[in-house]
């Protein structure tokens, strides 16, 4: 609150923050102070998913004027290396993201941003939606690589705001058929209310179980399983449930090092694929929310003004509803 108001330099913009999405990185960095060799060290600004007005910009920028809608896309590369230049820049490993050390993140009224790095929203489109392109980013990047397409069957493991996203995205790319796991029943209804066409609550099954269960109710094992939660038991039933031959895409990230059953997947060729964040999916998501094809407004549950942050915090940390979103900008504060 009491930090000056930053000056965009020459490629950058000065935004007014509107809408930030709290995620489960958030959280962690709060609670835990780290993230595999990701460690706090100083005070931290969190925030990533994020949309704004701009209010100034640098004297390099033509793209983007005093008074645009934006959507931030939270990872800028540092350099032109290697994976900049094959297209892969989330990989770079000197990119600058928002609210993972030692970068601040966009939780706050005022924050500068790459320009190329910014993309306008159309009329309408919501600040809202805007700041959940970052979330749905995670889905069209996981299902890209997993190869979702016509008749896809698709299992997603853990219905979270990363597993609804992948749910939207996936019957978007022509899913045929998707079944999502989770413990809680209301995170399962919810993903029946975005298109997921069944749903297992999972209770204390083995994970051979589950994958039979997941067999089952597809009718046949499913060529594509995304699995959300990083939890060992999920990542090993998701090997177990894959068709031979399939892919299996790990998003969810838990502990570093986690036992599956690797020959198993060997012997059946289920290629197991990692993703790390997203790139070139903003153009994308915009297309997609601006053309209507898909809804993401049913994932904003809560809904706080930057006041009471804490409070957002806590609500996510108790794991209520789904994305929990704060208004930055109190001119704009509509619950």
């Amino acid at each position: 609150e009491n930090r000056p108001i930053p000056e965009p330099g020459p490629n950058e913009v000065l935004l007014r923050m509107h809408s930030v999405g709290i995620c489960g990185s958030d959280v962690h960095y709060w609670q835990h102070g780290r993230i595999g060799d990701f460690v706090v060290k100083d005070p931290m600004v969190l925030g990533h998913e994020a949309s704004g007005t701009v209010i100034k910009v640098g004297s390099g920028v033509t793209h983007l004027k005093p008074g645009d809608r934006v959507a931030i896309e939270p990872g800028v590369p540092r350099e032109m290396d290697e994976f900049c230049k094959t297209g892969r820049y989330n990989l770079s490993p000197t990119i600058f993201f928002c609210a993972t050390p030692p970068d601040d993140g966009n939780l706050c009224r005022y924050y500068k941003h790459s320009a190329s790095y910014c993309y306008k929203l159309p009329d309408n489109v919501t600040f809202e939606e805007g700041a959940l392109i970052e979330p749905l980013s995670v889905g069209i990047h996981a299902c890209k690589r997993a190869g979702v397409t016509l008749g896809s069957k698709v299992f997603v493991s853990g219905s979270g705001p990363i597993g609804l996203v992948n749910v939207l995205v996936a019957k978007m790319m022509g899913a045929a058929a998707v079944v999502i796991t989770d413990l809680s029943a209301s995170r399962l209804q919810k993903a029946k209310e975005v298109g997921a066409d069944f749903t297992i609550q999972v209770k204390n099954e083995t994970p051979q179980e589950v994958a039979s269960k997941v067999e089952s109710l597809l009718g046949c094992m499913p060529e594509i399983t995304v699995e959300c939660t990083g939890v060992q038991a999920c990542i090993q039933a998701g090997i177990y449930a894959t068709r031979s031959g399939g892919t299996l895409v790990l998003v969810g990230l838990g502990p570093e090092m986690v036992t599956v059953p690797i020959v198993n997947a060997a012997v059946r060729e289920v290629d197991i694929r990692g993703i790390f964040r997203y790139c070139n999916t903003w153009p994308v998501a915009i297309a997609l929310l601006a053309s209507k094809r898909i809804n993401v407004k049913p994932l904003v549950t809560h809904r706080f003004p930057l006041e009471k942050a804490l409070e957002a915090f806590e609500t996510t940390k108790r794991g209520e509803g789904v994305k929990v979103m704060l208004k930055c900008d109190p001119t704009d504060y509509n619950p």
